[in-house]
């Protein structure tokens, strides 16, 4: 019967709640700044990641600044472009001699009585040494 008594015993002390200990006002305040702290500390890694990845975060900037210096690169080389046409279109308005030679350079034009010849390097020649 002691044996049996013994895993009566055992039962009935699995089956107890444990008793939870109240805290004390110092303890409750402790864990209170814990999860206050753990929280705060979280927020700020989320937070100092999005700046330095987030959509306009660092690297988002750097990117953008660089896609801008590109973009004047750009522009400033299609303005070059542009007045050198606009002063090739204004050339060839107000030139004759202009156009003789655009008709002769783009079209392979010639004048009655002139013979075009057309040089060209033979396969697997190349520049003459020394033309360097």
């Amino acid at each position: 019967m002691n044996e049996t008594a013994r895993s009566d015993d055992a039962g009935v002390a699995a089956a107890r709640p444990r008793v939870r200990r109240r805290l004390s006002a110092q303890e409750v305040r402790d864990r209170r700044r814990r999860v206050v702290t753990w929280a705060l500390s979280i927020m700020l890694v989320v937070l100092l990641v999005n700046a330095f990845v987030g959509e306009s975060g660092y690297l988002a900037n750097l990117q953008a600044e660089r896609d801008a210096v590109a973009l004047q690169v750009t522009v400033a080389r299609l303005r070059h472009e542009n007045d050198s046409l606009t002063q090739q279109g204004r050339r060839l308005q107000e030139d004759p001699t202009a156009i003789e030679e655009a008709a002769r350079r783009d079209l392979g034009m010639v004048r009655p009585g002139e013979t075009l010849v057309i040089l060209r390097d033979a396969p697997g020649t190349g520049p003459a040494p020394g033309s360097q």
